[in-house]
């Protein structure tokens, strides 16, 4: 066991990760050849607001974009991520 292990949040289900590029998917309009990939991520800076979900999208032929919501993925409603995205 690890220094720090006592102290690292539990992984979102994959089924609320996969609710989350569901929703971005949808606010986006991305098709089914966009890979979307939606990730949990404590950041240590004090600026962040600690717990964020990440959304990696991944579209043929263009640059990979990264897109954030200042919550956990469990929180994440559609409307955060249409704002995220606009």
């Amino acid at each position: 066991m690890g220094l720090f292990s006592g102290f690292r949040r539990p992984r979102p289900d994959s089924g609320a990760r996969d609710r989350v590029a569901g929703f971005a998917r949808e606010a986006g309009g991305f098709g089914p050849a966009v890979v979307l990939t939606v990730s949990e991520i404590v950041c240590a800076d004090p600026a962040c607001p600690g717990t964020e979900t990440v959304i990696l999208i991944m579209a043929p032929g263009a640059r990979s974009r990264a897109v954030k919501v200042g919550k956990p993925v469990e929180a994440v409603t559609p409307e955060d991520v249409a704002a995220a995205l606009a």
